[in-house]
């Protein structure tokens, strides 16, 4: 393999501009720019060569938490995030209807939270009386339906709203998922615009078999990320008769590993199912889930880490509510076993150390805070000090991932580490800013605490400033002008 010389480089740590010299997918020195690099140069294998012109060098960046074949998709359906109610969402598929020929029309995006009417099944009948009409929130965790898509679909006993909520509605949409694929190109165009944002490496909590269809999107082109796969519980048998293991490599290139198991114990803020101490404001007593819904017991969440452990599969759990984050808690704590709690969104004063003590990580999505800043301060009011709440999380010694849930947060990690730093956006006041991550730990915790050293694998990116020096908005900008996976440019504009 020829040798990659990035000249005319900052690294964080060393003074004056640097060369890099990659070699086999790694780098293998750096010098003073201009000094001998001892690079292969010869007629027929001459070293190639990027001129960084003065810009830093980081390692590449991580998204932690992402459901991506939810992202891919998402440019295909009609865009709910303008609805400000359930009539304006109505509204908006009602165009949709007039402008698509789609055969089951489907939008994404909507959050009623904050919405001054609620949704209704019959409001959805009213515009679509044969044609098949889905509106799925921005949080994943319900979908809103009319009668036509609950036929369509196999869905029995449409509630008078038209809404489904966690494990049905799940199951309903891992049915839809299977008859609206997208392309391979999609696939490829989607994993290269992570790249052009610095992106070398995605966690995959997609709802499907990941260990076999990820390598077969290599094979067909999607080579611009590292994936590290996951499997939810309903494919854990198939996994451990394989006998994939966490960390094994997927494919020949590498690029593709196997990762974690995907338990999700609870449901969402949005959707008011988070599983909480406390009732939701404004959720009738009589509600069957006042406090939120458990989606798995306790007990199965504890057959399902030791039989993960056994066949040596790690655990990865969707906990969102404080009492969820307690039970998942226990759970690791009893078993002795380490994993990663995905969200870790409210958590209880007296649970924050144990993540710490129990070797935890938190697999956090700042900008969610900035999303539901309001939602959160009305149906967790008095509470938010302690809702997404990273300082409190790393003080404890939690390991910090970001992350940004994508489709429900967009794909690009800048974006995380602008709202980690800063807890706040589009021109308001932070919220709760106690718990603003320093510069420097949001970098790591969105590179996974790599360096740019001799030795280290060359997943680069090159950037126009130090990160741990630019505000919040510049941040959330940040211009990349390369990004390298194992020293090949997924992304060049030098």
């Amino acid at each position: 393999m020829n040798d990659l010389i990035v000249q005319n480089a900052r690294i964080a740590g060393w003074n004056g501009p640097t060369d890099l010299i990659v070699r086999d997918g790694a780098v293998a020195s750096i010098v003073p720019s201009g000094a001998d690099t001892g690079a292969s140069s010869s007629a027929t294998s001459p070293a190639a060569s990027l001129d960084a012109g003065g810009r830093w060098v980081m390692p590449g960046l991580w998204d932690a938490h992402v459901h991506f074949s939810q992202w891919v998709v998402r440019r295909q359906r009609v865009d709910l995030a303008p609805a400000e109610s359930a009539a304006h969402a109505v509204a908006i598929m009602r165009d949709a209807l007039a402008a698509r020929s789609d055969d089951v029309l489907i939008g994404y995006g909507f959050r009623d939270g904050l919405w001054p009417d609620a949704p209704t099944r019959a409001a959805l009948d009213e515009i679509a009386p044969e044609r098949p009409v889905i509106l799925i929130s921005g949080d994943l965790h319900c979908g809103w339906l009319n009668t036509a898509a609950a036929a369509r679909l196999g869905v029995h006993a449409l509630p008078d709203d038209g809404m489904l909520r966690e494990t049905e509605w799940i199951g309903t949409l891992d049915r839809l998922d299977a008859d609206h694929q997208p392309s391979l190109e999609a696939y490829r165009e989607t994993a290269a615009a992570a790249a052009a944002r610095g992106v070398v490496g995605i966690v995959e909590f997609e709802n499907a078999d990941n260990a076999s269809l990820w390598p077969a999107r290599v094979d067909a082109g999607v080579t611009s990320l590292r994936v590290e796969t996951s499997v939810w519980p309903d494919r854990l048998d198939e996994v451990i008769a394989r006998g994939l293991r966490t960390g094994d490599r997927l494919e020949a290139s590498g690029i593709i590993t196997m990762g974690r198991l995907k338990i999700v114990v609870d449901g969402s803020l949005n959707t008011r199912t988070a599983y909480c101490w406390d009732p939701y404001p404004g959720v009738a007593a009589t509600s069957a889930h006042p406090c939120g819904m458990l989606s798995v017991a306790p007990e199965e969440v504890e057959e399902l880490l030791v039989r993960a452990r056994a066949a040596g599969i790690a655990p990865a759990v969707h906990a969102i509510g404080d009492r969820a984050n307690t039970a998942v808690l226990d759970a690791f704590e009893r078993l002795g076993i380490a994993g990663t709690i995905e969200h870790a969104q409210l958590v209880s004063r007296g649970d924050f150390e144990r993540f710490g003590r129990l070797g935890l990580t938190a697999s956090v999505q700042p900008e969610h805070a900035m999303d539901d800043r309001d939602v959160a301060d009305r149906y967790w009011e008095g509470r938010t000090d302690r809702a997404f709440a990273f300082q409190s999380l790393h003080a404890a010694g939690a390991t910090l991932a970001l992350g940004s849930d994508a489709p429900v947060a967009p794909l690009d990690p800048w974006l995380a580490i602008s709202a980690a730093v800063s807890r706040r956006r589009d021109g308001r006041e932070a919220w709760h800013p106690a718990e603003r991550l320093g510069a420097d730990v949001a970098v790591a915790a969105s590179t996974r605490g790599a360096s740019v050293s001799p030795g280290a694998v060359a997943d680069l990116v090159i950037v126009d400033a130090d990160p741990t020096t630019v505000d919040a908005d510049g941040l959330r900008d940040m211009p990349v002008a390369a990004t390298l996976l194992g020293g090949t440019p997924t992304w060049n504009t030098l």
